[in-house]
């Protein structure tokens, strides 16, 4: 029973209950006094179970042979322990999530960098007020007038209408 004690996690119950938000606090203190209940538990069980008095049986019991049926059965019985399939898969979405988080950490990094060098953009240009047409079209290429496009602006040509 200890060598499955030790393979379990521990779980860090801070950590969880720094990212539970306040509307879940109950389900979250519920699920923590289950979990310890159930660890308190199992922590109590001995490492061995108790074994069999056969002897104490063979004479309690009044059909011969009986008992010694049940202790040979009982030898006999060998239950597996349930394989671990789920933990590899766990790990490989875990490695996933992790690939995901560097490639976003760097691709904000990258945008951070294009963020700094619009804000020294702003940060270097001329007041608004301070403008003129020529400035503004120079400072934001996009607000400059395309002729080709609109000849006729502000105003509509006719075959608009």
């Amino acid at each position: 029973m200890a060598g499955r004690r030790v393979a379990l996690k521990a779980i860090d119950w801070m950590a969880f209950a720094e990212r539970v938000p306040p509307n879940q606090r109950a389900m979250f203190n519920n699920l923590k006094t289950r979990s310890d209940a159930i660890a308190g538990k199992l922590a109590a069980l001995p490492e061995t179970p108790a074994p069999i008095n056969w002897a104490h049986y063979k004479s309690a019991v009044a059909k011969a042979g009986m008992v010694d049926e049940f202790e040979k059965k009982f030898a006999a019985l060998s239950i597996p322990a349930p394989t671990d399939t789920e933990t590899a898969k766990i790990d490989a979405q875990e490695q996933e999530a992790n690939k995901h988080a560097v490639d976003y950490v760097a691709a904000s990094k990258a945008r951070i960098v294009q963020y700094e060098a619009e804000l020294a953009k702003f940060q270097n240009m001329i007041p608004f007020d301070q403008m003129t047409i020529e400035d503004l079209n120079d400072t934001f290429p996009e607000t400059k007038l395309d002729k080709e496009k609109h000849p006729y602006w502000p105003h509509k040509p006719i075959a608009d209408l």
